[in-house]
């Protein structure tokens, strides 16, 4: 079989359930390809095994470059470029560059974190969604588990999802 081709998919009512559902699941040595949820599921992440994101570091190393290219910007120009004395003041001050300073970092840490989160996520505006049950967006939780990536045979996956809580078990298979 090839990978993301063929899976086994558990749907569950009730996110307490789903979330021992996981454990149970990721205990008996079965790796979950994904939870579809129509809400965020407080703990999901944690008992599946995520890291933390480094998002964070992203938007803080985009911001950086913001307020260096708003002051270089700033300098450059108020400085090097055109100085005009007004009022007796420097060519180059610091307290009016600050909100040109402020609304720079603030724009590129914004469109690098965006930036960033559609690159690493796989969003393109020409890619189709798979989805995997259209219950997903109503009221269903739907943990997805790839065939090609586990040890256990289909039947076996299927017995742990239904003793887990499942209240159905689906093949899906993808083109």
């Amino acid at each position: 079989m090839e990978s993301d081709k063929h899976y086994v998919l558990g749907v569950f009512n009730d996110e307490d359930v789903l979330l021992k559902a996981v454990s149970t699941v990721r205990q008996s040595g079965i790796n979950i390809h994904e939870v579809y949820s129509p809400f965020p599921v407080h703990g999901l992440d944690e008992a599946l095994g995520y890291r933390r994101t480094r998002l964070p570091i992203v938007a803080f190393m985009f911001g950086l470059l913001g307020t260096s290219l708003a002051l270089t910007m700033q300098f450059s120009m108020l400085g090097l470029d055109w100085p005009m004395v007004i009022g007796g003041k420097d060519f180059v001050s610091i307290p009016p560059f600050i909100p040109v300073t402020f609304e720079l970092t603030v724009l590129l840490a914004a469109l690098g974190m965006v930036a960033t989160f559609m690159v690493i996520s796989d969003l393109k505006p020409y890619k189709e969604p798979r989805l995997f049950d259209i219950r997903i967006t109503d009221d269903k939780h739907v943990m997805a588990i790839d065939l090609a990536k586990n040890p256990m045979a289909k039947q076996q996956i299927t017995e742990v999802l239904s003793s887990a809580g499942a209240e159905e078990v689906n093949d899906k298979d993808f083109e």
